[in-house]
């Protein structure tokens, strides 16, 4: 799909409304989409990449799909194992420290995983750490203030997390997946655009709206608007080279 294209966030948006109903042609298109964005910036095929936090595999299956040598690190068995097997390739690991050695991967990619770590810092630091110099870095997330910052319980969210997760737990019978401050945690567009600017490891290539089809890379740029308006946002970001490498 060409991107920006109101025909690729239509496509988009409705898969992930039919999320819950049918994952696979959510997933699928996420992976695809997500790829066509990566090689936007750097070809797959021959490629190093690691999907950290990359679930059942969906992404690293798409990457080997375009030639790229790909390892699935997952820290949540469940989520490994959501297809019935383990997908091929996967590691249950850590994202806080990852099994890998430094500066290993051409690219790094994580996606809708920051919103779901305690500390949003050291696990950057950490997809930084595994990256080589040049490497490329593919970080999305969806921020608290977005209208599915919520997940699940999304948009009541917005009238404070406890009564939210207790108008899902009346409407379905069960008790809501994430859990603020234990699973779920308010991550910001702001402070985090501000973070990755203070670092002198990495540049950022592209700061945007993942979805949106137009004014995407605009909307990051306005204070208090971005936080809702973005739905979630997309880093790209290079690796700068090692000091001694200047």
């Amino acid at each position: 799909m060409k991107d920006p294209s109101l025909r690729r966030s239509a496509a988009l948006f409705t898969a992930f409304l039919r999320e819950q109903r049918d994952p696979e042609t959510c997933y699928r298109l996420l992976a695809r989409d997500a790829a066509d964005q990566v090689e936007r910036h750097v070809p797959l095929r021959g490629r190093t990449v690691l999907d950290v936090g990359g679930g059942s595999g969906h992404f690293s299956e798409e990457f080997r799909r375009r030639g790229a040598q790909a390892l699935l690190l997952e820290p949540d068995p469940r989520e490994l194992f959501a297809r019935g097997e383990r997908p091929p390739g996967a590691v249950l690991a850590d994202g806080y420290l990852l099994p890998v050695a430094d500066a290993v991967a051409d690219v790094t990619f994580s996606s809708n995983v920051l919103e779901h770590v305690a500390d949003p810092r050291t696990f950057l630091s950490e997809l930084v750490r595994v990256t080589r110099p040049g490497g490329l870095l593919y970080v999305a997330f969806t921020n608290w203030y977005s209208p599915w910052g919520g997940h699940e319980t999304a948009p009541w969210h917005y009238l404070g997390h406890e009564r939210a997760r207790a108008r899902y737990a009346r409407r379905h019978g069960r008790p809501a997946k994430h859990t603020l401050g234990d699973n779920l945690f308010a991550v910001h567009v702001g402070s985090t655009l501000r973070h990755v600017r203070s670092r002198d490891d990495v540049e950022i290539v592209a700061a945007r709206s993942r979805y949106w089809p137009f004014w995407a890379h605009a909307i990051t740029r306005v204070p208090v608007l971005r936080e809702i308006a973005t739905w979630n946002l997309l880093l790209i970001l290079r690796r700068c080279p090692h000091d001694d490498d200047h």
